[in-house]
């Protein structure tokens, strides 16, 4: 039942002004639909368009970057079902390109499901230049999404340098044992289904599979397709201090599909959220997945974050009263968010055509205005634990991530403990021996420390991701 009261939803609407202001977001969309798949709110902000003036609307094109996971985690779970694959079994049984040679226990479906495989963040395999080392051209060889050889080549690169990582240069502990996100993982998910799914490729078994039963036409992996739509967004990130636009859809996507390269759309991504809501059935009576199958997604398997825990392609949080699952996207020019909750009978898209907006908040803002409560973030007031001056001394030096982050702890002058990310000052609050907070204007990232007997100090967990210490 809606309980958005008018206060509520001018609060949320204001929150949504005010980050777009503040973010430079170009376009915005938000819709909120009850279990019955009715839309109870929908609303447009900016343009996807800067140049046109062309407005965002329910038909509009945008990227999903890794709200795509779910999707992947969806499809593995229609494989296990139909018994193609076991969750249990190693990865090497279904792609032997991948060794585990360095490894004393066997990555499984089900770690990768969960960002548990062991490895830390590397630097992205991009489809745009695997594609170009084979010679291929997507007006004479296809979309990318959908050629196979790109996929060959891509699952052969990726599973070579998984393979190559130890734990002196790379692994981040026993499989299972820590979450990092890892799109690698994700990759080669995708081409498990690619080889098992009994369609050419990914892309193919998500449109059989998946779209084409839930009736979302406007939904694909294709890269050209969006840039070739007038209806699509343009992609706007921030280059020098400026916000730039493109249509480029390859901007720094994964050669492996399954873990960004979903498009689509509000209207689509309502069936979607509608098909979860109802524990796996279409609106029109379609099973999509079983309901044991959706549960099995939406149980807590790792620690994420302060308080979370991450399923198989979703991640699930506690927002009030309510227990959300929900899973975010990131790439250039995009920034999306899906979420629902089985008390409330609700789910929430935020989608928006620009980098690094925290839509996440847009998202909980709505949830809450859905239920009826205050819609603004009451931040956490932590109670500060200093770190010993033993832990400071270990913990200090420079974290870096091969996906390009890098923070630094380190002693401050009143022998406190200090942080730096890329180089800028970070308001850190320690909460407990080993844990920390990093309070930005919006929003908290937790840290922790990651260390045992023989390595000491290691790593820490930086938000959704495990940062190596290198010096």
């Amino acid at each position: 039942m809606n309980r958005m009261n008018d206060l509520n939803c001018l609060l949320a609407e204001k929150l949504v002004e005010d980050i777009k202001k503040d973010h430079e977001a170009s376009g915005i969309a938000v819709a909120i639909i009850d279990k019955s798949g009715k839309t109870q709110y929908e609303k447009f902000w900016g343009v996807r368009d800067l140049e046109s003036g062309k407005e965002v609307n329910g038909d509009t094109i945008f990227g999903l970057a890794s709200v795509t996971k779910s999707f992947t985690a969806l499809s593995i779970m229609q494989l296990e079902e139909k018994g193609m694959i076991d969750l249990d079994a190693p990865i090497s049984q279904y792609i032997p390109e991948f060794t585990n040679k360095n490894q004393s226990k066997k990555v499984t479906v089900r770690h990768l499901l969960s960002h548990a495989g062991g490895f830390f963040p590397l630097p992205r395999i991009l489809v745009g230049n695997v594609a170009e080392s084979l010679g291929l051209d997507e007006e004479k060889d296809g979309d990318f999404a959908y050629n196979d050889a790109v996929a060959q080549e891509g699952v052969k690169l990726v599973a070579e340098r998984l393979d190559a990582q130890t734990k002196e240069n790379g692994l981040n502990g026993q499989p299972g044992e820590y979450l990092s996100y890892c799109n690698d993982g994700f990759g080669l998910l995708s081409d498990i289904i690619r080889r098992y799914g009994g369609e050419p490729s990914y892309a193919d078994y998500l449109v059989k599979h998946v779209l084409k039963p839930l009736g979302m036409e406007r939904s694909f992996c294709d890269f050209v397709r969006p840039s070739k739509d007038e209806n699509a967004a343009t992609l706007y990130k921030k280059v020098d201090g400026v916000m730039r636009g493109s249509r480029d859809y390859h901007d720094n996507a994964f050669v492996l599909n399954g873990g960004g390269a979903m498009k689509s759309t509000l209207n689509d991504l309502k069936k979607y959220l509608g098909m979860y809501l109802n524990l796996g059935k279409a609106a029109d009576g379609t099973r999509i997945l079983s309901e044991y199958g959706v549960r099995e997604m939406c149980k807590p398997r790792q620690a994420y974050g302060a308080f979370g825990n991450y399923g198989y392609g979703v991640s699930m949080k506690q927002l009030d009263d309510l227990k959300v699952i929900e899973h975010g996207g990131a790439l250039p020019g995009v920034s999306s968010n899906i979420a629902w909750s089985y008390e409330a009978e609700a789910a929430v898209i935020v989608l928006c055509n620009t980098s690094n907006v925290p839509v996440s908040l847009i998202s909980n803002a709505m949830m809450k205005a859905y239920n009826g409560k205050n819609p603004i973030e009451k931040r956490d007031v932590w109670q500060i634990t200093p770190w010993s001056e033993e832990t400071i001394a270990a913990a200090s030096g420079v974290y870096s991530s091969g996906e390009g982050t890098t923070a630094e702890l380190y002693r401050k002058a009143d022998g406190t403990i200090g942080a730096r990310e890329e180089g800028v000052e970070k308001n850190i609050i320690p909460v407990s021996p080993y844990t920390a907070i990093i309070r930005n204007k919006y929003s908290d990232l937790f840290i922790r420390l990651i260390f045992n007997e023989e390595r000491g100090i290691y790593a820490m967990a930086y938000g959704s991701r495990l940062i190596p210490k290198s010096k």
